[in-house]
């Protein structure tokens, strides 16, 4: 492509650079566009040091000028006539100096160069963004060849009608002059005739050329509302869900405005055609047809305006489980934005802001007031992309003592989390025949609650919707609910760890949930769920639903476990036969970290693997950790000090190489405080301890003195109510026993003449030394745990 006709395809920003560039004296703009190609193909360095071929291009640039005015001649282009005869008479003053003349064009072409180099260097930065984002598609770079093709067309357009007018003059000049003769000769006639053809002919193309130009506006502006803008708002609501699609508005903002300001400038075309039709008229003008392009470029220019105005940040609280959930009396936030910048035409758009606009009632549904700055300009001060917003930040919601009236249109009733609420922004947009337009935008659907305990339950309700609704104003999508596809909520699990803490779910962690849910499959992808079982009825042999444990462990992750998560030491979500399956083929102590099945509000624990004398792997767990006892002593914490005490009383941590085979401290080494054993911060909360002995013919349990606790620590209660104070080893026995009946926690099938149990804790019975028959130096037991270790 010549470089004249790339640079007249820049974006508005560098063509303002090379109007600057042209501003200057030296080469006019209309000389370097009519002789742009014989310009571009000269040896003009070459000619700025060669005097003798410096006079020849400057001979030939002269009668090129000649030729171009010849032209104008006979298109009776009466002005650019005057142009280049004036452009030709400044370039003889290079008679004497035709260098500098080569060397003053060969300035400008090498500045030209500048801006085109620095302009497709922004776009490959830019394209370097877009490929990380779903913007760099073949639609997207269609839409960028589009748009600059209608500036194109608009500045050929603005031309045409310049030269249009000047011939109108040029004919109405003349026309009057042959009225003034006495004596008109036919020849005369002819020639006024022939101009008024001209003009005609002119004025039947410029109206096509509009036509055309408004059969390319309708056709962007079909791709850009229903396509583009269309899938801004499906990626808008699967983010507040948790989904890394880019919501960036910047380039719809680019492309609406610009389609927008081609429209105002056909508006202005089409009112300077009146003009020029209140000069000049005549039978058959084909201007008195120009009525239904006008009211064509409004309806368009009307339609993109109300498409333009949109809620840019969905209502959120600061301390929110995610957007969409807003609690009442508890201020939130909502931005609404106007994809289309005029600032010398909406500088003064003021937005009003509403609760549940016309939206129907349903029977016993709440209604509720905006309380707050319910009215803001739209200004680009508040938004750090340029955007045109208006910004509402201290909004709340109060409920109304009564039904807010209104026919009630439903008989469904709904839970206070299925209830959905709209919020709706309304302004007015003055177009420059001052016609005003109404603008209206609304939220997506909110849930209100009252109580912070709502939380769960609104969030998840919030997630089924904008994960299945096809239609973002169905405020009655909970009267029937659809149901869920496993691919489409998989997808929407694994977007719940990824937003909350970097990482989200690996297909084994999900084939393990969807096992949960659907019992074992051949495949999965054909498997759906209800919108009850769910988020409302209790799993299987558990009294808690399926969302309340995800939830649970999502909770526990992000705030207790978020680094070891995101660093994917944790395999979580893993089936007990599966982590039989990964382990029994590892070297001893190799460990892996997984989420409990059975704990309502989220637990984790650690399965390892050990050796019977026979060889044979045995695979054993502790009682897993909740939040709480996470939020005394970090996960890694209890890793690095977790001991146990073999049958030949040496204390030794059977931690040895996370899964699959790291080195333990070179896993969690990061993580350690920089103390350990009883120098330990965490050693004070520690009160009992697990202690694996060995015993002929029975089980024995014994509670030794707790003589390492540290001096004056004071120890918290302990869990459960195996770690009182007895003096009988085999009730403390049962008790462990008992505790350890969990089928996700305890062992199964064990081997009475196998390692047991000891729950040590402090009391007021014999001395645990001799009980374990320990021999030399007292044995560290300094940090071990207050939970039943058993067999897988």
């Amino acid at each position: 492509m010549a470089q004249w006709e790339s640079l007249q395809q820049l974006h508005s920003s560098y063509s303002q650079q090379l109007h600057e560039l042209y501003d200057r004296d030296g080469l006019p703009m209309d000389v370097r566009h009519y002789l742009a190609a014989w310009i571009e193909k000269q040896e003009w360095e070459r000619a700025a040091q060669d005097l003798d071929f410096a006079m020849v291009l400057y001979q030939v640039l002269l009668e090129n000028l000649d030729n171009q005015y010849s032209r104008f001649v006979q298109e009776e282009l009466f002005l650019m006539q005057h142009n280049i005869r004036r452009y030709k008479q400044n370039f003889q003053r290079y008679q004497e100096s035709p260098c500098s003349l080569a060397g003053m064009i060969l300035w400008f072409l090498g500045k030209e160069k500048e801006i085109l180099q620095t302009a497709r260097l922004d776009e490959q930065v830019q394209g370097l963004k877009m490929d990380q984002s779903p913007m760099n598609t073949d639609t997207h770079k269609d839409l960028e060849r589009q748009m600059a093709g209608l500036r194109n067309e608009v500045q050929c357009l603005e031309h045409t009608l310049i030269c249009l007018e000047e011939q109108q003059d040029e004919f109405d000049f003349k026309y009057k002059t042959l009225q003034m003769e006495v004596m008109a000769d036919k020849a005369q006639q002819m020639q006024i005739q022939t101009l008024l053809n001209k003009l005609n002919e002119c004025r039947k193309t410029l109206l096509s050329a509009l036509t055309r130009l408004l059969d390319s506006c309708g056709l962007l502006q079909g791709v850009l509302v229903q396509g583009e803008l269309a899938d801004w708002q499906r990626r808008q609501q699967r983010a507040c869900i948790g989904a890394p699609d880019d919501v960036c508005l910047d380039q719809l903002d680019k492309w609406f405005t610009g389609l927008a300001r081609c429209l105002v400038q056909v508006l202005k075309f089409l009112k300077k055609l009146e003009e020029l039709m209140g000069k000049l008229s005549y039978d058959q003008d084909p201007f008195k047809q120009q009525k239904p392009l006008q009211v064509r470029a409004e309806t368009l220019l009307r339609d993109l305006l109300k498409s333009s105005f949109v809620v840019e940040t969905q209502p959120s609280m600061p301390q929110g489980k995610g957007p969409l959930v807003l609690r009442t009396n508890v201020q939130f936030s909502v931005k609404a934005r106007l994809l289309v910048k005029f600032p010398e035409l909406n500088h003064s758009m003021k937005v009003t802001v509403s609760m549940d606009r016309d939206t129907p009632q349903v029977k016993g549904s709440r209604r509720f007031n905006v309380l707050g700055t319910s009215s803001k300009a739209l200004t680009m001060a508040e938004s750090q992309d340029g955007g045109l917003v208006a910004d509402f930040r201290h909004l709340t919601l109060k409920e109304q003592k009564s039904g807010g009236g209104g026919k009630v249109v439903s008989e469904i009733s709904l839970s206070v989390t299925e209830e959905l609420h709209v919020i709706s922004f309304k302004t007015n947009f003055e177009l420059p025949d001052a016609e005003v337009v109404e603008l209206q935008a609304s939220s997506l659907p909110v849930v209100i609650i009252s109580n912070s305990s709502q939380q769960q339950s609104a969030w998840v309700a919030v997630l089924w919707f904008n994960m299945l609704s096809e239609s973002p104003k169905d405020v009655l999508f909970f009267a029937n609910p659809p149901m869920a596809t496993w691919p489409v909520l998989a997808e929407m699990l694994s977007w719940q760890f990824l937003s909350s803490t970097g990482r989200g779910l690996e297909i084994s962690q999900l084939d393990m949930i969807a096992h949960k849910l659907f019992d074992k499959q051949d495949n999965y992808d054909t498997c759906q769920i209800s919108w009850a079982r769910f988020s409302k009825e209790n799993t299987a042999h558990a009294n808690f639903t399926f969302w309340v444990w995800f939830d649970g462990i999502l909770t526990m992750v992000k705030a207790c476990l978020e680094e070891m998560w995101k660093d994917g030491f944790i395999l979580g979500f893993v089936s007990k036969e599966r982590v039989k399956r990964l382990l029994k083929k590892k070297l001893r102590g190799t460990f892996l970290l997984r989420f409990s099945e059975s704990i309502k509000d989220g637990g984790v624990t650690f399965s390892w693997v050990d050796y019977t004398p026979d060889n044979e792997p045995d695979v054993k767990s502790v009682q897993p950790f909740t939040r709480t006892d996470l939020a005394q002593i970090p996960f890694h914490e209890i890793i690095r000090n977790f001991q146990l005490m073999e049958a030949d009383n040496v204390p030794e941590n059977p931690l040895l190489y996370l899964y699959p085979n790291i080195p333990k401290d070179q896993a969690f080494g990061k993580y350690y405080t920089d103390k350990c054993g009883e120098e330990s911060p965490y050693v004070k909360y520690i009160r009992t301890k697990l202690v694996f002995v060995s015993k002929e013919g029975r089980l024995e349990a014994k509670s030794p003195q707790y003589s390492d606790m540290a001096e004056g620590a004071e120890a918290p209660p302990s869990q459960g109510e195996l770690c009182g104070q007895t003096a009988d080893g085999d009730a403390i026995l049962k008790a462990a026993e008992a505790a350890m009946d969990d089928p996700l926690l305890s062992s199964t099938g064990r081997d009475a003449d196998g390692d047991l149990l000891a729950l040590l804790d402090q009391g007021e019975g014999f001395n645990s030394w001799d009980l374990l028959s320990l021999d030399g130096p007292q044995i560290d037991l300094s940090f071990q745990f207050d939970c039943p270790i058993g067999q897988l």
